[in-house]
């Protein structure tokens, strides 16, 4: 682990992110769009276990459901995606911090 927590995590959403944002999707349909969603909302699921859900996610599952209603698949692959990414960023976030805060802790 690093030195500096927030720094890794940080580094780790990040990744996370890009690696959503740069997978290819050439004409997503609806059932790529139900299966993104789905992956994202059991990511979010366990956030929320974890107490530690991010409105940020809240805010790209709403997104990729107002563009599905629309019709617009691969936009809403994309923020599907986009949100599990940020929910398993908050995953990460809540499991490093339950051991990471002993090493902040004055002795």
């Amino acid at each position: 682990m690093t030195a500096n927590p927030r720094k890794f995590i940080l580094s780790v959403a990040s990744a996370l992110l890009l690696a959503a944002a740069t997978q290819a999707s050439a004409a997503s349909s609806q059932a790529d769009f139900r299966t993104a969603y789905a992956a994202a909302e059991a990511a979010n699921g366990q956030a929320g276990a974890l107490r530690n859900q991010w409105t940020a996610t809240a805010a790209a599952l709403a997104a990729a459901k107002k563009a599905a209603d629309s019709g617009d698949f691969d936009q809403a692959v994309a923020a599907s995606r986009e949100a599990e990414a940020l929910a398993k960023a908050s995953i990460l976030q809540a499991t490093s911090e339950k051991t990471l805060w002993k090493n902040l802790e004055i002795r």
